[in-house]
């Protein structure tokens, strides 16, 4: 009669054990220097070796030649050990003898001194399934037997003994068996059964074993049988309902290419399989890659597909249409390819803080020497949304120069009347010499306009360049109202396209000044006094007072505001702003308003001067 392979090449001694050196090094060194204990727990994944480890130990503490490592094998107490019908070793299944009565009977043998060996010895498997009742019937015994009695205790779940228990005994965790150990022993035996085989057949059963040398022995039993000894590819990939490998391997490829019809026709022909086992053998596929170390597929791309796959199996677990859900993970596998990986995220920050570049092109604009090269400035893609801190407002004035004429403003209104200039001749007119820093303050509108249209229109209306000198930014304002609350909302998007464009380190000067009034168009007469302006009072009105920016500082945004009515104003003088002011009207200032309308502050408290 044949056996089963797992039967037939079951250990005999210590060396033939298979990927538990530990364990059987250990017990050798026990054996040979005499330091036996009197209980042992052999816990670990089925198919491991636990009970082949148990009866080998036994038999090799009942040989007549002494408690040894390497039995004879050929003493009677060798041979009933091998045949498994020993007297003095006593086999109880505690998956179905796990009550009290049975623990009763057994530590009733315990009294009894062995028939013939030098020990008797008790193997309980699956000990983990008695009940409480029989654990704590079996403590004292376990923890004091008589001196010719050892118990073997095996598990597959060592949590569950209680603490008592683990106490008494020396543990052994017999590990998972590797996958290449498995192979070659698989390899060993079918060279030894005369059956041919391709290895990348047995590599699948050892993977499918996942670590049980049983289990992949039965697997390989049940392949000879299916394969008609001819254990192949397609055989053990039919026999077990898995997808082949070469097929996942072309699948990658077709995501690594976004191939939509080779994906779509893949998906059809992965109808007839279980959705949890491609995915399955996806996550495996993947681990080979990442060990492999191969090119095509980094590490940041398999941990991608590796969450998707993750990610998926969790909606089958829901009861979702299989078929759909794989057809989900392949798309979104291929679509995890645009994401941007590290590198590019750093290499673009770098670009940020670096803020503007220089490099060395040749000038374009007119210049006294056309073949030298110039330094011009490229602007950098990147940007990054930054917060609007509110911070404390820093106003700072500066007297303008007595001589400025009013038309000193850049952006007049159109119908705003201008003061004609002397007649000269055009010859005479030197080429008016454009700032190339002008061009830059354009693109920062374009910028603008880009990311928000209305912004962009408010700005461009309200906000004239001036000049840009050792990384100060001058701008005049002329804002007024709705578009004054705009950008001050929008100020850190201003601030942070200010520093990519014109450096990270450029500091801004906010010039304000105020719109004139065009009368030209008004119709006046020498009796209509409220209609006349008079130079004096226009070139007061356009006198600018320039604002330092601080970064992210929205306070500059704000605009001097000079009331002849203000309470603190310093010039009043006789004015009504020189009489004291009756506390409850202050709220009403002007430029208290504007201070909690830019603040809005939970309370509001006023002082009296002493």
């Amino acid at each position: 009669m044949s056996l089963a392979l797992a039967r037939k090449y079951r250990p005999a001694t210590f060396d033939d054990l298979i990927g538990q050196e530990a364990v059987s090094q250990t017990l050798s060194l026990a054996l040979d220097g005499n330091r036996l204990s009197h209980a042992y727990l052999f816990s670990g994944l089925r198919g491991s070796g636990k009970t082949s480890t148990a009866r080998i130990f036994s038999k090799a503490l009942l040989c007549e030649q002494g408690a040894t490592s390497h039995p004879c094998g050929t003493c009677i107490h060798c041979v009933m050990s091998a045949e498994n019908r020993h007297m003095d070793i006593i086999e109880m299944d505690a998956a179905s003898n796990r009550g009290i009565d049975d623990i009763k009977d057994l530590i009733e043998h315990t009294k009894y001194k062995p028939s013939s060996a030098r020990y008797k010895i008790f193997i309980i498997d699956e000990v983990h399934m008695l009940t409480n009742q029989a654990f704590n019937a079996l403590l004292k015994t376990l923890e004091e037997p008589p001196d010719f009695v050892k118990f073997i205790l095996a598990t597959t779940d060592p949590l569950k003994l209680p603490a008592t228990i683990l106490s008494r005994t020396q543990h052994f965790r017999f590990k998972k068996i590797p996958q290449n150990l498995v192979l070659k022993h698989l390899e060993h035996i079918l060279n030894l059964e005369k059956i041919e085989y391709e290895r990348d057949a047995l590599d699948i059963i050892a993977r499918s074993g996942a670590g049980s040398l049983r289990d992949s022995l039965t697997l390989m039993d049940q392949a000879i049988v299916y394969s008609k000894n001819f254990v192949d590819v397609n055989t053990v990939t039919g026999m077990l309902g898995i997808i082949e490998p070469s097929l996942l391997e072309a699948l990658l490829h077709d995501i690594m290419h976004k191939d939509t019809a080779k994906i779509l026709a893949f998906i059809k022909m992965a109808a007839d399989y279980e959705a949890e086992m491609i995915l399955d053998e996806l996550t495996l596929y993947l681990k080979e890659l990442l060990l492999a170390g191969n090119g095509k597929f980094n590490p940041m791309i398999i941990e991608r597909f590796f969450r998707v796959i993750a990610e998926s199996k969790a909606l089958l677990s829901l009861g979702s249409d299989g078929e759909f859900v794989l057809s989900l993970s392949l798309f979104k596998m291929m679509e995890s390819l645009e994401i941007k990986d590290i590198d590019t995220m750093i290499r673009g920050l770098e670009q940020e803080l670096k803020g503007v570049e220089v490099s060395e092109i040749m000038v374009t604009t007119p210049s006294p020497d056309v073949s030298a090269p110039a330094k011009v400035i490229t602007i950098t893609e990147d940007e990054i949304v930054a917060s609007l801190p509110v911070v404390e407002t820093i106003v700072k004035k500066e007297k303008e120069k007595e001589n400025n004429d009013v038309g000193v403003n850049p952006r007049v209104d159109p119908g705003q009347t201008q003061r004609s200039a002397p007649t000269q001749n055009v010859e005479e007119i030197p080429t008016p010499q454009i700032n190339p820093h002008q061009k830059t303050f354009d693109i920062l509108v374009k910028k603008l306009y880009d990311r928000n249209y209305d912004l962009g229109a408010c700005f461009e209306r309200n906000i004239a360049f001036e000049s840009f000198l050792d990384n100060t930014l001058t701008w005049s304002s002329m804002t007024e109202g709705d578009d004054k609350k705009t950008l001050i909302t929008h100020w850190g998007l201003i601030n942070m396209l200010v520093k990519d464009i014109f450096g990270f380190e450029t500091k801004i000067v906010n010039v304000t000044k105020k719109k004139v009034v065009d009368l030209s168009s008004t119709s006046t007469s020498p009796g209509n006094k409220s209609n006349t302006i008079t130079e004096e009072n226009q070139n007061k009105v356009a006198e600018p007072a320039k604002v330092p920016h601080q970064d992210a500082d929205t306070g500059s945004m704000i605009e001097d505001i000079e009331m002849k009515s203000s309470c603190i104003s310093p010039e009043a003088g006789d004015t009504e702003a020189a009489k004291e002011k009756d506390p409850s009207t202050l709220l009403q200032e002007p430029m208290i308003k504007e201070a909690i309308a830019l603040f809005d502050p939970k309370k509001v408290r006023i002082k009296r001067n002493t």
